[in-house]
């Protein structure tokens, strides 16, 4: 029986990563893919069109608190499942859509939907239903969803081109729909880590508020939150800007096509290098390895000009330390402050990243517009990283402490009375 148990949840584990496969291919990596049919042929901008895109991410960073409070309780399939069905309506509605409000009013759907179906939400899942194996599962979960750029971008543009851009949403919807729907029912199961005892269900609720609370009087929380929201803010700026800071140093094209290629594969091969071998390091270590190797693939780029060797060296790195942050983001609150009110935690920890996301790009539009050059931008994208760096360290830093005095308190909780007795007269 244990091991039936066992082939079914890792099956289930299966699912809900081919599960996040499609959503993150049909919602978020199609996204740019439709912006140039969309001017074509809607005649709206591409500033109005990204800043529609903003408004969802900007909405997905404002609903990840309530989702994770949501899935603390125990409705988790609800949640999951209910995100799953919105994003097929909204982009139903966005293949119907014939002005620019209702391409804002898609997003912020949207948005909704994303708090509700990506990472995030599937790691409090993944965390509450497996709190002995979560950190194997959340690794294979991103594992395979690292390939949904892969798998989605060609095929969206292969249905955009023999199809039409409103055409292929329907499909991507139908795709969405067929399989993430059913997934999240059947793969995470009526009332994961819910008590059906109103008392027990009050007593859930009693502890994760109060696990949040607890949360917001921790000087590691406040350390994360500033690493999350930095790094975040730092690697979707320099994402979205990319290909123009290229260009603007005159690389040549196949160049620029090379480098942003090796992003993908290089956060796949990252993630299943911490799966075979880096998943028995301390997470701290590993921690400080990534927001460590995010600047330094920063500097690279600053001193690459145009040399492909340097310029492919950068994206080896750069998309490396996104491919594991994935996975830390996804483990470490776990194994530096507690399981008890994870996803209202991380839902905390998420929406100031998430508003990060929203604004970093036009931030960087912003700069790039006042000082006509991306080397100020890079020199920004630096300093703001190695504040992500710093911020992990005073996180570990402050685990350790509370580690350590946690460990004082249960050796004085095991000594007998005599000995507690004596050493309370010596410490005074």
């Amino acid at each position: 029986m244990p091991s039936t148990m066992e082939d079914r949840g890792l099956a289930a584990t299966w699912a809900l990563a081919v599960a996040q496969l499609v959503s993150w291919g049909a919602v978020y990596y199609a996204f740019s893919l439709f912006v140039v049919p969309m001017e074509h042929t809607a005649g709206w901008s591409r500033t109005a069109t990204n800043m529609a895109l903003s408004v969802g991410l900007l909405v997905s960073g404002l609903a990840a608190y309530p989702v994770g409070t949501r899935i603390d309780h125990g409705y988790g399939r609800a949640v999951m499942a209910g995100g799953s069905a919105l994003a097929s309506a909204m982009l139903v509605l966005w293949s119907q859509a014939d002005n620019i409000a209702t391409l804002f009013i898609v997003w912020a759907g949207l948005g909704v939907a994303m708090a509700a179906t990506l990472y995030d939400p599937l790691f409090a899942v993944i965390t509450r239903r497996y709190p002995d194996s979560f950190r194997t599962r959340i690794t294979l979960i991103t594992l395979v969803g690292g390939f949904a750029s892969t798998v989605f971008i060609p095929l969206t543009q292969g249905l955009i081109d023999s199809l039409g851009w409103r055409h292929a949403l329907l499909v991507l919807a139908a795709i969405n729909l067929c399989i993430c729907l059913p997934v999240h029912i059947l793969a995470i199961g009526k009332g994961s880590a819910r008590s059906s005892a109103a008392a027990d269900s009050a007593s859930i609720k009693a502890v994760n508020a109060e696990s949040t609370r607890r949360a917001l009087r921790t000087p590691v929380f406040w350390a994360l939150a500033v690493c999350f929201t930095a790094y975040y803010a730092t690697f979707v700026a320099l994402t979205f800007h990319l290909v123009p800071l290229m260009t603007e140093r005159h690389v040549t094209q196949p160049v620029i096509l090379a480098t942003m290629a090796v992003i993908g594969p290089a956060q796949v091969l990252a993630r299943l290098v911490w799966f075979t071998v880096a998943r028995n390091v301390s997470p701290k270590i590993v921690g400080m390895v990534i927001t460590t190797a995010f600047p330094v693939s920063v500097v690279i780029l600053l001193v690459a000009g145009t040399s492909p060797i340097l310029l492919i060296l950068f994206a080896v790195i750069y998309g490396g330390a996104n491919g594991m942050m994935t996975i830390l983001r996804g483990t470490i609150v776990q194994d530096v402050m507690w399981i008890e009110g994870y996803g209202a935690i991380n839902g905390l920890l998420s929406t100031p990243s998430n508003i990060a996301k929203g604004i970093a790009p036009i931030s960087a539009a912003t700069m790039w517009a006042v000082w006509q050059s991306y080397l100020p931008v890079e020199w920004v994208v630096l300093l703001v990283s190695l504040v992500a760096t710093a911020a992990f360290g005073i996180a570990m830093m402050y685990a350790n402490r509370r580690n350590q005095r946690t460990r004082v308190a249960v050796d004085q909780a095991l000594k007998p009375s005599s000995v507690r007795t004596e050493y309370r007269l010596e410490q005074e």
